[in-house]
């Protein structure tokens, strides 16, 4: 029962945290409310699959990196496409995922079988993270014909009708790295992989991917050897290749993020005593402030009379950072003392206390430094 309690939190944190990342940067590039659905859909999918196999330890950090990159990818591709966007989204957006993974933990995947086995459950784990969308966007409840029973199908199995097709890429671009095991691709990976383009091939052949008509033959070469060529081919392993890439320079630093919890542990007290303070001190200052508009009206230009407390709490806060608040200034030489005042005090509480806090809690930290350096060492 506690395990299971462990995992549903740190499950909980995981979507939490991508959620907001993934939705925040979802709609600052675009409006449509189903790309934000479907990148935060993707990225919670993702990340929490993920996370649940890391563990408590690790997972944490790993789930949210991975699974960020993901659904602001899904985003970024889906906000550059109208219309029927899955085609394009699924073949990056896999291979990203995929090479992520590759780059975090490339020491278990040393042959094709390991390869395509992480690719299957992100495959898995893609279809469960579209499906809101599909369900948003009514493509599941929208079935007149049985051309658009096979369109949708094939969108709602797109990702795992890839996994064979983007294992075998994946293996390619990786089989030269030391510790791999395979030579050669399984016979049945080659096989499965041929099944999407030989599926994309007939979805032309018949129209059913270009406004409902039939392509002449020209067109149909054109098309098949477009599509092979970039959105099937060149932006997949360049989206793998990248994803490795980043995951590969990022791994030793996100080391830090596991350890992160016993630092701040030992910094909590100290730090919530510093921001207690701080805080005392802009409240009290804003009091002043008020005070002096009060009986010295004038004093700050830019407060007028109905200016209640959350003004004076905001012009004592940039003060108190050491910033000029946009609309208000201290006029009077009253005033301009008094902000003179506040500031000394808070230059002088971050000071006083910060070297206090260090020399409380400097011994903490280094012997949690030198365990930290004892584990690594074993």
């Amino acid at each position: 029962m506690k395990v299971r309690n462990s995992l549903i939190w740190l499950a909980v944190r995981i979507a939490a945290a991508i959620a907001i990342v993934v939705s925040t940067f979802g709609y600052a590039i675009t409006g449509n409310h189903s790309d934000v659905l479907m990148g935060a859909g993707c990225g919670i999918a993702i990340g929490v699959g993920l996370g649940l196999r890391g563990g408590s330890r690790s997972g944490l950090w790993t789930g949210i990196l991975i699974g960020s990159a993901v659904g602001m990818a899904v985003v970024l591709v889906a906000g550059g496409f109208s219309g029927n966007r899955w085609g394009f989204i699924t073949p990056p957006v896999l291979a990203l995922a995929v090479g992520l993974i590759d780059g975090l933990d490339r020491s278990s995947l040393s042959g094709y079988r390991e390869m395509s086995r992480e690719t299957l459950i992100v495959a898995v784990l893609l279809t469960l993270g579209f499906f809101p969308a599909h369900m948003a966007e009514g493509i599941v409840l929208g079935l007149r014909t049985s051309d658009d029973f096979l369109i949708v199908s094939v969108l709602l199995v797109f990702p795992l009708l890839l996994m064979p097709y983007m294992a075998l890429m994946a293996g390619l671009l990786t089989h030269r790295r030391e510790g791999w095991r395979d030579a050669r691709p399984p016979r049945l990976l080659i096989l499965g992989a041929a099944v999407p383009v030989a599926l994309f091939v007939f979805l032309m052949a018949t129209g059913a991917l270009v406004e409902g008509r039939g392509l002449s033959g020209l067109e149909l070469i054109l098309g098949i050897a477009y599509a092979l060529s970039l959105p099937m081919v060149a932006i997949p392993a360049a989206a793998f290749l990248l994803g490795r890439a980043a995951a590969t320079w990022l791994q030793p630093r996100l080391r830090v993020y596991g350890r992160l919890a016993e630092y701040l542990r030992a910094m909590w007290v100290p730090i919530g005593g510093f921001a207690v303070g701080y805080l005392t001190i802009i409240v009290l200052f804003a009091g002043f402030y008020g005070t002096l508009e009060r009986f010295s009206p004038g004093a700050f230009a830019g407060m007028d009379a109905g200016s209640g407390v959350t003004d004076w709490l905001s012009f004592a806060f940039f003060t108190a950072l050491g910033q000029d608040f946009l609309t208000v200034a201290p006029v009077s030489v009253g005033a301009r003392l008094l902000v003179g005042v506040h500031l000394i005090f808070s230059a002088g509480w971050a000071v006083v206390l910060f070297a206090a806090v260090m020399t409380s809690i400097g011994p903490k930290l280094d012997r949690i430094a030198r365990r930290h350096a004892e584990e690594g060492g074993e």
